[in-house]
């Protein structure tokens, strides 16, 4: 078996099996071993019956007394039976696992592991995994993982193709010099692969996850770097000439820009002017105002007769640009022509979208990454604009510069990276910042609470309904997870339609959702047509609505800060007064550490250095904090010090005297024979 083998070859993946892999991006062996865990469970100590005072998960110790009875009716075939006593007891159940009844003995003794559920006046778990005294001791050792499935798929049986793949294949490549390994004390590649997914232990995981880590970013800045010096400046073919449009568009703002704004357009404005096009990257902080900055740099370039073109992570929000460039262009008296093309629009929108690109050279362009594709023909693009929020790689953000002759690039970030990792990340690129927010906005009124909290929570959400506001409420799971404890947006959707008993629209929003699906219901949202929008971290990039005033995030102690302060970003973008509402459901000392950060300040770039200081090497637990690059575990907050590294190891690579001849041959052997584009995702 091969790394490129299909995943069929696996023992025990057939083509029902094979249909939801692909649905996860797993066609290959190579795509099982890189699906790498999204968390670990380490085992409980096991309790007796009477302990359990809530639901939740636990491993139970308790006595088969008498044999496990077998039901069957129609559908199905049940196991049922209890441990402990009537007043203190548990009862079990297996739906389709007959076998179950001759499996447990009465009179022995075992551990039963699983989702503890309150059914009426007693307590149960569906599907308890079984141990015996000795098996479930030696569980306590290891850790579990725990991956990201769809709807059909279980953990066990990714536990089990992983394994099949492990045991199936021979070793893979060790890419990485030996002098790296030496220097920077990285463990071998095949030891970290077969950790990464079962590690001895909680010491050994960090260390493979380390070396896994230091890969990604290596090869993301090892690319980067080889690309940069593969350029040449290249020309600038769409210098400013006249900018008169500009002073006109800012005396008839309804507002002043900030200074941080203006700082910020004048440098792109004078980046336009130059010889040589302008490659800029703008990190502003979430609602500091990038989008009035990326509007007037495409207005800019109208006036001078040249296209531009801005992508939006998704097809809501880029209707929302789109509808807003209209309104400016008659509030400031533009003769425009403001071209919409997504996915969405009808065969003929489309061909009429397509061929205005052809027919107005001046136009002002949005999109998604329907404006990449190849029917998408442009006759003067001067500038792309491209959102990293839209999880962009390095090679994705060149096609789309690709459909101009060496347009100017400008970047828009929200993410608060330090200034120190965003040279390292964005080093092709100069950097302007936008660190003030518009004086119009109030600052967000944060609270972290215990769960004891949600009926005031639930209460003060209707309240703000009732004002004509709207709110997010965030989990970090789309389902139930018998392996995890948290809150999803599945069952929570039911939990607040119930509370609120129809008084409001309460919907639900998930990636899992099919494109259509999303999209109608962010617009519904946007529209007002729904008041509480129960959601994953998808609304991240989701869209702006100015009426939404309370972001409720359920878990919040499994995000990180920098993508908390993104949530609550949301909020806070219209007049009113805006709510975030942390609910951290762990209530321990480290927790409560880090989320008053959050409590403290909405300045990104002093929660996401304040975050840097408190994580450890091993803190790694949890939803990954920055999503912007598309690396599979590396995260460059909590992994800043690795970053740094690799992008010193990168440095003195390429300037080796005794590999400079030979760079280009050596580089793409590494990525395609040793580490391969799959794992740089770009």
């Amino acid at each position: 078996m091969k790394l490129d083998s299909p995943i069929t070859e696996i023992k025990g993946i057939g083509a029902k099996t094979e249909k939801l892999m692909n649905r996860i991006g797993v066609y290959t062996v190579w795509d099982i071993l890189l699906h790498y865990p999204r968390d670990y469970v380490r085992f409980l100590e096991p309790v007796a019956c009477g302990e359990i005072q809530k639901e939740g998960i636990y491993a139970v110790s308790g006595k088969i007394t008498a044999a496990p009875i077998l039901k069957k009716t129609s559908r199905m075939e049940i196991v049922q039976t209890r441990i402990g006593n009537a007043r203190e007891g548990l009862d079990l159940v297996w739906f389709h696992m007959p076998y179950i009844r001759s499996q447990l003995k009465p009179g022995e003794t075992y551990v039963f592991y699983g989702k503890v559920k309150q059914k009426g006046s007693h307590f149960c778990i569906d599907q308890p995994q079984i141990y015996t005294m000795e098996q479930y001791q030696a569980k306590m050792e290891t850790l579990q993982p725990v991956y990201a499935l769809t709807e059909g798929l279980s953990n066990q049986l990714m536990i089990k193709t992983v394994k099949g793949a492990l045991e199936q294949l021979s070793l893979t490549y060790e890419h990485l010099p030996a002098y790296i390994r030496k220097k920077r004390q990285l463990g071998e590649y095949n030891f970290a692969l077969r950790q990464i997914h079962f590690p001895d232990n909680m010491e050994q995981l960090a260390f493979a996850r380390r070396r896994l880590v230091y890969d990604e970013f290596f090869f993301f800045i090892l690319q980067m770097q080889i690309q940069k010096e593969k350029k040449v400046a290249l020309s600038n073919d769409f210098p400013i000439h006249t900018e008169t449009v500009i002073p006109y568009i800012l005396a008839h703002l309804p507002y002043r820009l900030t200074k941080a704004q203006k700082k910020c357009f004048d440098e792109i404005a004078a980046d336009m002017k130059k010889g040589t096009a302008m490659q800029r990257l703008i990190q502003g902080d979430v609602g500091s105002g990038k989008t009035i900055v990326a509007f007037l740099a495409m207005a800019l370039m109208g006036e001078n007769g040249y296209q531009s073109a801005m992508m939006a992570p998704t097809e809501v929000l880029a209707r929302q640009h789109y509808e807003n460039f209209l309104q400016m262009c008659t509030q400031f008296e533009l003769d425009r022509k403001i071209v919409l093309l997504t996915g969405s629009l009808t065969a003929r929108e489309k061909r009429e979208a397509q061929e205005a690109l052809q027919m107005y050279p001046d136009a002002m362009i949005i999109g998604t990454q329907a404006l990449i594709q190849e029917k998408a023909v442009y006759q003067n693009l001067g500038l792309v604009i491209t959102d990293e929020q839209h999880r962009f790689g390095v090679r994705q953000r060149e096609t789309f510069a690709e459909k101009g002759k060496n347009p100017h690039i400008l970047v828009m970030s929200a993410t608060p990276i330090p200034r120190t990792l965003a040279i390292i990340i964005y080093g092709d690129m100069d950097i302007s910042v936008i660190d003030e927010v518009p004086a119009k906005r109030l600052p967000i009124k944060n609270c972290v609470v215990g769960t004891s909290y949600r009926k005031t929570a639930y209460e003060f959400i209707r309240k703000e309904i009732e004002a004509g506001h709207q709110a997010y409420v965030i989990c970090p799971f789309v389902e139930e997870s018998e392996e995890l404890e948290g809150e999803n947006v599945i069952d929570y959707t039911d939990k607040l339609k119930k509370y609120f008993k129809g008084s409001f629209s309460v919907e639900c929003l998930n990636g899992k959702m099919k494109p259509a699906e999303k999209n109608r219901i962010m617009e519904e949202f946007s529209q007002n047509k729904i008041q509480v929008l129960v959601s994953t971290t998808v609304v991240e990039v989701g869209v702006d609505v100015g009426n939404a005033t309370v972001m409720m995030i359920e878990n919040a102690e499994r995000f990180g800060l920098a993508q908390l302060h993104q949530l609550r970003g949301r909020v806070g973008r219209g007049d009113a007064q805006s709510y975030c509402i942390m609910v951290d459901n762990a209530q321990s000392k480290a927790s409560k550490q880090r989320l008053e950060i959050l409590n403290k300040s909405n300045n990104g770039f002093f929660i996401a250095s304040e975050d840097l200081k408190l994580r450890g090497p091993g803190d790694f637990f949890g939803i990954r904090q920055s999503g912007d690059l598309l690396f599979s575990l590396a995260d460059i907050y909590q992994d800043a010090n690795v970053l740094k590294e690799a992008a010193e190891d990168v440095k003195e690579l390429l300037e080796r005297e005794d590999l400079l001849e030979e760079k280009e041959h050596q580089i793409l052997k590494m990525m395609v024979e040793g580490y391969g584009e799959k794992r740089m995702n770009l």
